[in-house]
């Protein structure tokens, strides 16, 4: 059959045609304007979640304190910008310091910015606010109590301290049970002080308990010391956020080798100061941020040639002695290998913190697998059997027949995976050493429990702060006798522009019970704006990336060690920036699904149907509008927004 579009380009099933038979350039699309109102389309302005936040695990509104950051949406009254986006920031994360050096950024392989040069380096930025908030004494708004019910939370880490902070903001009081000297968890025993420097983690700690109410019984294990009988006769509802503190062991012949540890042990033993030198040939299998830990750890500490037996550093790991600190003087350097079952770029630890190991002189092997541990006479690992091997359709590792080697090694440390301790709590062990937990974390089948952080699923500290959040939610609805809610498909913190208006003084008026239709003279209604944040997130095709040029990323330094200088090395490595390099790199963010006052809207408009909000009506959500009797729908509006704010979607 014949048509007038008889020139075609066949690409499997579909067919591309660009220009009409007899045609060969494109129309000027000015002249379709004076046509285009045959959509009956008009712009309205809808509010996205960026896909940044989409990614966060702890759902912080990013968008939003970048664009106080960057100048965009301004403080109230004398606040400044940095007290502003520390209270944006920490609405869903007490953590900014934390986050900002530790967290892998799953925010930033979101970026829509990706698909124009590089990434926002949010983490960078929060850093800034976090470390502006110690220097600074940043606090938080004290809420009064509203109830005299009381939680008890087991477990001080950072999912046990979120929930603290959040029912604290709702009204609760709190009890914080943990068995350790101090609070923090992961983030002080977990992860080397050089990544989370302690002045800052003491500082955002001591900032929620603070806000009073919250009582902390340290050295205090449940289901030893406290039975949950006692628990659930002395508080209304109970928080289980244990973490997972117990590492797993190599699941090959002579893996339960006296000098065979966990990375998780490993690194509590270096974070309390009891260990103080590694020993000559150290091999950690893993992969992942915990191992990367482990072997940078294990550069620093060194060796010392002439070790007593009653010092070696698996019996420190165990408990059973502790080393002096004066051995630090006679360190020399070890011998660090990690070994991978995947690819170096597959790999699931950061790929900066890996490239850092490299870079302190850890010998990373990947894509092997451990087979059997060597060991002496006195069963002691003294080497360790590696295979190359391949991942079958399940991710099982296969062995590659034929590549066995042997690495000598002296202590071998497994940070293959964590579980949870739940002695004492046997009931409430799943059978995988974890707790179970329904899509509001509440425990099935035991009324007013819930459970937060990696004793549901060990992951990122992140992850265990939003889940912390959701579960503070779900408590107060359980304290309060109400049922939950459907939770909203895009579960995060989302900007709400009716604070906004309160804030700025242009809450809207009272709602009348008669009105005319036309509501876009009223004062009752915010015209022209929807809120689609809870189900919609913004994609990069949404936007004009045509706006962007290419600017390179504002990276911060990094004080890295090579080689043998690494040994005794244990000052920050993160170089935080300064505020003229922050403010320069939120001015990166594309604002996505949100308006950020660029004009562009305004300035192509031919029709001068959109226009500025007056400046007294005018705040982040409400810059701009539409006069609907000049709109002719042409959407240029729309093509030319660099946020993807506008949608042709209103008739007229």
């Amino acid at each position: 059959m014949s048509t007038p579009w008889s020139k075609t380009l066949k690409i499997e099933d579909h067919t591309i045609r660009k220009y009409r038979d007899g045609e060969h350039k494109w129309k000027r699309w000015e002249e379709q304007i004076f046509v285009a109102d045959e959509s009956h389309k008009c712009p309205t302005y809808v509010n996205r979640t960026p896909p940044c936040q989409g990614s966060c695990p702890s759902g912080e509104d990013i968008r939003g304190w970048l664009q106080i950051a960057r100048g965009v949406e301004k403080p109230p009254g004398d606040m400044s910008w940095q007290e502003y986006a520390f209270r944006r920031s920490t609405d869903a994360n007490p953590f900014p310091s934390q986050m900002g050096r530790v967290c892998p950024a799953p925010c930033e392989a979101g970026c829509n910015r990706n698909d124009v040069d590089d990434f926002v380096g949010i983490n960078a930025v929060e850093q800034y606010i976090g470390d502006t908030a110690t220097a600074n004494g940043f606090e938080f708004e004290k809420t009064p109590l509203i109830s005299d019910k009381r939680v008890a939370i087991v477990g001080g880490g950072p999912a046990g301290m979120a929930a603290a902070y959040q029912l604290r903001r709702k009204g609760y009081a709190s009890t914080l049970f943990d068995d350790h000297d101090e609070l923090g968890g992961m983030m002080r025993y977990g992860i080397p002080g050089y990544r989370t420097p302690r002045e800052h983690l003491d500082a955002e700690i001591n900032r929620i308990l603070a806000l009073g109410d919250i009582e902390v019984r340290l050295n205090c294990r449940i289901g030893v010391q406290v039975s949950m009988e006692e628990l659930d006769r002395e508080f209304d509802a109970v928080l289980w956020a244990l973490g997972c503190q117990s590492g797993r062991a190599l699941p090959v012949p002579g893996g339960d080798a006296p000098n065979c540890v966990s990375g998780v042990k490993f690194l509590e033993a270096f974070n309390t100061g009891k260990l103080q030198v590694a020993t000559d040939k150290v091999v950690c299998v893993g992969g992942g941020d915990t191992s990367i830990d482990v072997v940078s750890v294990a550069r620093r500490l060194g060796k010392i040639n002439k070790l007593n037996a009653q010092e070696r550093p698996e019996l420190v790991v165990h408990g059973y002695v502790a080393h002096d600190a004066a051995m630090a003087a006679n360190r020399s350097g070890a011998d660090v290998t990690l070994t991978s079952l995947l690819p170096r770029t597959a790999m699931t630890a950061a790929e900066h913190e890996v490239h850092d190991a490299l870079t302190e002189g850890v010998t990373i092997l990947n894509g092997v697998m451990p087979v059997r541990i060597i060991t002496n006479e006195q069963g002691m690992a003294t080497g360790i059997v590696l295979s190359e091997c391949t991942l079958d359709d399940k991710g099982v590792p296969q062995v590659v027949e034929g590549t066995e080697r042997e690495i000598a090694a002296d202590l071998i440390v497994s940070a293959i995976g964590q579980g949870g301790n739940l002695e004492g709590l046997e009931q409430m062990d799943n059978g995988r050493g974890l707790i179970d937990s329904d899509a509001y974390y509440r425990v099935p089948e035991r009324d007013g429990h819930f459970v937060a952080g990696d004793i549901i699923r060990p992951h990122l500290l992140t992850t265990a702060i939003g889940q912390a959040s959701v579960a503070a939610n779900t408590i107060d609805l359980y304290l309060r006798g109400q049922e939950v809610s459907k939770r909203p498909k895009v579960d995060v913190h989302h900007f709400n522009l009716m604070e906004k208006l309160r804030e700025s003084s242009l809450e809207p008026a009272e709602y009348a019970a008669v009105q005319d239709w036309g509501t876009d003279v009223s004062d009752a209604v915010v015209h022209n704006y929807e809120d689609r944040s809870a189900h919609e997130i913004a994609a990069a095709d949404e936007l004009f990336l045509g706006h962007w040029k290419e600017e390179a990323r504002v990276k911060r330094d990094e004080n890295v060690p090579q080689g043998e200088q690494v040994l005794g090395h244990f000052m920050e490595r993160i170089v935080a920036l300064t505020e003229e390099q922050a403010v320069a790199e939120a001015g990166r963010c594309m604002s996505c699904g949100m308006c950020f006052e660029c004009d562009n809207c305004v300035i192509y408009c031919p029709q001068d149907a959109v226009f500025r909000v007056k400046k007294d009506k005018s705040t982040t959500g409400r810059y701009v509008d539409t006069d609907y009797n000049k709109c002719i729908g042409c959407h240029i509006c729309a093509d030319v927004c660099p946020s993807g704010y506008i949608d042709m979607g209103m008739g007229h």
